[in-house]
């Protein structure tokens, strides 16, 4: 692979592009505007009301809120160093039951210099190039201090190095990337340096092997003919297919959507994520607690939460956003996860009604066999017509010993094991 791919390490494309997603804990609400970042291109700005429109509902209330409860703000920024160029900055709150102030911060850059090179210090990649993309001006605990810490990237759920969305189009001179003419073959170098941006490695970081290369590509997704796109773990990329020409190009507004509607596919995508391996940690911790039930409980009302307010594969009427979020989904095996978070919470649902059901029957047993013997003998002296208070005393103190003598039986013990809930949980 190494002989056949042409080196992306020297490239710098006619357009490029870069947007980094941060976990954050949200210290206060910022006040910056509310809503998405407004790109604009010409007469089209990329306002919430705009975006909206590319989405369900329920989706659009997830990242950009509803009236009086606002998710999302952005502040514009002018920022430029060592080629890059910090255009604006957004905060997406994404609270979940445990965190309650968990939030993204997503930072919007252009790059000015070779791109690969940047992506690779942003994974934490070895090398000898001086680029340090969030140093200097570009310190997140800078940028956002006193509204919002980094969260500790060691976390389970966090995303860890920051997550990237690479944008990228060539020139006339770099043939790899371009398709033969309008409607023509796609060279295989195309798609091996959109996995590069993507994964945001050389093949001497990551060399790809040709047995899984297809299958490894093969979620690609052709935007068009123009340009694709490629979802993996840790990063995202677009890169174009034919040269850009500059101002007043269709790239414009390609570039314009992957920092908009592609950008929220995606952050729909880790939203999601997030809830899940939260959920996930909730299943873990049922047989923590005595009070199964409760947890039990608490578990189905968090996981009908998430399905009625963020669980989407379905996102919106345009394909090329849908097949974006279902590759974040596969990449992190969402459905999968989800669907064994509902068996397993079905099976604890039913273990609890299986202790609830022998609880009552316990219950019942128990009043069996207090009272059968104690109305077996008031009973007997009913028919007798004995008035006698020390023969009720009598029968009473009888009634109780027999009730004893059966509670000591096998039949007697299951009765009061099963009015405790049967055996200790694990």
């Amino acid at each position: 692979m190494t002989g056949r791919t042409p080196p992306l390490d020297d490239v710098t494309g006619t357009r490029q592009d870069m947007t980094v997603v941060l976990p954050v804990r949200l210290l206060r609400v910022p006040d910056w505007p509310e809503g998405p970042f407004p790109f604009e291109l010409g007469s089209r700005r990329t306002d919430a009301e705009t975006r909206s429109t590319y989405f369900a509902a329920a989706s659009a209330r997830a990242l950009y809120g509803a009236p009086g409860r606002p998710c999302r703000w952005y502040l514009p920024t002018d920022t430029k160093h060592d080629g890059l160029h910090l255009i604006g900055m957004e905060l997406l709150r994404a609270a979940t039951a445990r965190n309650p102030e968990h939030a993204f911060a997503v930072m919007h850059f252009s790059v000015e210099r070779p791109l690969l090179p940047v992506l690779r210090a942003l994974a934490g990649r070895p090398s000898n190039s001086a680029v340090r993309p969030l140093t200097g001006p570009f310190t997140p605990a800078g940028l956002l201090g006193g509204i919002a810490d980094l969260r500790d990237l060691s976390a389970p759920s966090a995303v860890a190095p920051p997550y990237s969305i690479a944008f990228m189009t060539p020139t006339a001179q770099h043939a790899p990337a371009l398709r033969s003419g309008p409607e023509g073959d796609l060279p295989a170098t195309a798609d091996r340096w959109l996995w590069q941006l993507a994964s945001r490695s050389t093949p001497d970081d990551f060399p790809l092997p040709p047995e899984t290369a297809d299958t490894q590509l093969g979620d690609v997704v052709r935007v068009s003919a123009d340009w694709s796109a490629l979802v993996l773990r840790q990063g995202a990329a677009f890169l174009g297919h034919r040269a850009d020409t500059g101002s007043g190009d269709f790239f414009e507004f390609g570039a314009l959507h992957s920092r908009t509607v592609y950008l929220d596919a995606l952050l729909l995508g880790a939203l999601q994520r997030d809830h899940i391996d939260e959920l996930t940690d909730e299943l873990s911790e049922v047989f923590t607690s005595a009070r199964l039930a409760r947890r039990v409980a608490t578990l189905e009302r968090n996981i009908a939460v998430f399905r009625s307010t963020y669980w989407r594969q379905h996102l919106t009427a345009h394909g090329a956003a849908n097949d974006l979020l279902l590759a974040f989904q596969n990449q992190h095996r969402l459905p999968t996860r989800f669907h064994e978070i509902l068996a397993e919470a079905a099976d604890y649902s039913r273990l609890v009604q299986t202790q609830e059901s022998q609880q009552i029957s316990g219950a019942l047993g128990v009043l069996t066999i207090l009272g059968l013997p104690l109305g077996t003998a008031l009973g007997v002296l009913q028919v007798v017509d004995d008035h006698s208070v020390a023969h009720l005393l009598i029968a009473v103190g009888l009634s109780i010993a027999a009730t004893a003598a059966v509670l000591t039986t096998r039949y007697g013990r299951l009765v009061l094991s099963s009015l405790r809930g049967g055996q200790k949980s694990p």
